[in-house]
């Protein structure tokens, strides 16, 4: 194990120091005879903007400003007016606008300069040495982070202002009709321990129905019951009712 860690801090180091060398010195030397010669047959020459010291410069331009804008003005809509009012979640809501900003700007940065291939094996390397060690979440806040992440992605590519309001406008119509209140109710659950084991019968599931709904104060609409032990006379159920 050790030498497997070793092994892949030289390869990170290697990939990184590639990485900082210029795309020019990187390249195969073509004589100053052959260069001329593909100008003149019509080659368009490298038109990214470069400094005194031949370093490329990011600038920040009409496609970066309403890019953000359009951007920040959808994140807070899904997840300020539909997310949040359903989950009342603010650590998930931090994950999911730093992670948008992340990716909106490294895609933006990226799109606008030539990396060379050791910066992309860097990359590589540095994202596959990644391990996060998180608690499980649902499927549905996995869906919102891919959301966040789709939405940075799209805005940050340099499309039309049109293109850019159709696409942010899509995720917002869907995601409006299949998770806001006001079209679909919100069926929570959860899983409750239960001891009276006789009423698991199917003839007896009305009246285990009643008795949840007297002891949890929930108005509980359907039930499945998860497992059973009757060594302890417990059962697991999980139950299910209409947030409001």
């Amino acid at each position: 194990m050790t030498y497997v860690k070793h092994s892949m801090s030289i390869v990170l180091f290697l990939g990184i120091l590639l990485g900082f060398t210029p795309v020019h010195a990187q390249s195969n030397p073509i004589p100053a005879s052959q260069s001329t010669t593909v100008t003149a047959a019509g080659t368009t020459p490298d038109s990214t903007p470069k400094n005194d010291n031949g370093k490329e410069v990011v600038t920040i331009n009409k496609h970066f400003a309403y890019g953000i804008g359009i951007d920040i003005v959808t994140m807070l809509f899904i997840f300020g007016l539909i997310y949040f009012p359903n989950y009342r979640n603010k650590e998930f809501m931090f994950t999911f606008f730093l992670f948008n900003i992340i990716i909106f700007i490294i895609t933006f940065v990226l799109n606008k300069t030539n990396i060379s291939m050791g910066a992309a094996f860097g990359l590589f390397a540095v994202f596959s040495m990644l391990r996060y060690r998180t608690e499980g979440i649902s499927m549905k806040e996995m869906t919102y982070l891919l959301i966040a992440i789709a939405l940075g992605l799209i805005n940050a590519i340099g499309l039309h202002v049109v293109p850019i309001l159709v696409f942010n406008s899509i995720f917002i119509t869907f995601i409006f009709i299949l998770d806001h209140p006001m079209v679909f109710k919100q069926e929570v659950s959860k899983i409750v321990m239960y001891e009276n084991i006789e009423l698991i019968k199917p003839e007896n599931h009305l009246l285990l129905l009643e008795d949840l709904r007297k002891r949890t104060g929930f108005d509980i609409h359907r039930f499945s019951i998860t497992s059973f032990d009757f060594l302890k006379d417990a059962t697991s159920i999980t139950i299910y009712y209409y947030k409001k």
